[in-house]
């Protein structure tokens, strides 16, 4: 399946699980630009489930609107299980959501370390008062990785929420 035609099909997918056990869900995005939120809003009727959500692109973003802490984005840099966890707590803190997913990571083609290479990417999700977070190393061009980064999320929500 066509990754354009996986993400419409896991977003209805779980827009419909979230309507049925009526829950509310916000992300918080960096890498991903908010990919994640357009893929759940473009399913009809998604005003149901999705209220609010974050593209934190910056730390400065991160710290403003989700309270990721200084200290944490300089010990441990915006990729890392630390940051998302964060901002899965802030984004929780902030709306009304029963669900917060998060993601963080480095899509290139620049931005890689040593330790963090390119296609690295960290998500955060809150669900059922649990704090989980994932890393993954996908490959490909920015657009690929950012594509994989969001049909994990909508995966791993359908996932941990069954």
């Amino acid at each position: 399946m066509e990754l354009h035609q996986e993400i419409k099909t896991l977003a209805a997918q779980l827009g419909a699980i979230l309507t049925d056990k009526c829950l509310w869900i916000t992300t918080a995005e960096s890498c991903t630009g908010g990919g994640v939120s357009y893929a759940l809003t473009d399913t009809p009727g998604s005003s149901a489930y999705i209220d609010r959500a974050f593209v934190t692109y910056s730390n400065q973003a991160k710290q403003d609107l989700l309270n990721v802490s200084a200290a944490t984005l300089t010990q441990y840099g915006a990729v890392s299980e630390q940051t998302v966890r964060e901002m899965a707590l802030g984004a929780i803190a902030v709306t009304n959501a029963d669900i917060a997913i998060t993601v963080s990571g480095i899509a290139g083609p620049g931005g890689a370390t040593p330790d963090k290479p390119v296609g690295l990417v960290w998500f955060g999700l809150h669900i059922n008062d649990k704090q989980l977070a994932f890393k993954q190393v996908f490959t490909g061009d920015r657009a690929q990785v950012r594509l994989q980064a969001i049909v994990f999320s909508l995966k791993t929500i359908i996932e941990q929420i069954k």
